[in-house]
């Protein structure tokens, strides 16, 4: 594919961003979530620059701490980022399932339970 990477991601995601479009066979809309991802990086980075300039709280005008915006910001681009790669799919293996296996012990009281009533 000969798309260029956009000139407002950092240098390095940039790179990595031409990386990823040099190494897999992407489809219009699938460009589109590999440049959410970037986009979502950079936004990461950004304010972790900015909470290790200022730290992770601040004391608001009553005196009591308070967690920086910039704190939400990381967690919401760090799950956008995580997000837009599973969308993307480009790990070979795909876990099976996504969500943790069933405690044994767990689903026989629910069953047990449902089936007295």
């Amino acid at each position: 594919m000969t798309t260029k990477s956009p000139k407002h991601l950092r240098v390095a995601t940039r790179r990595w961003y031409q990386v990823v479009l040099d190494d897999y066979q992407l489809e219009a809309h699938h460009c589109r979530l590999l440049l959410l991802a970037a986009e979502a990086w950079d936004r990461c980075e950004q304010a972790r620059e900015a909470l290790a300039k200022h730290g992770t709280v601040y004391d608001d005008r009553f005196g009591a701490p308070r967690a920086r915006p910039e704190v939400a910001i990381e967690r919401d681009s760090r799950l956008a980022f995580a997000r837009m790669i599973r969308e993307l799919a480009l790990d070979v293996n795909e876990p099976a399932d996504s969500r943790p296996p069933a405690i044994s012990g767990n689903l026989r009281l629910k069953v047990a339970s449902t089936c007295r009533e």
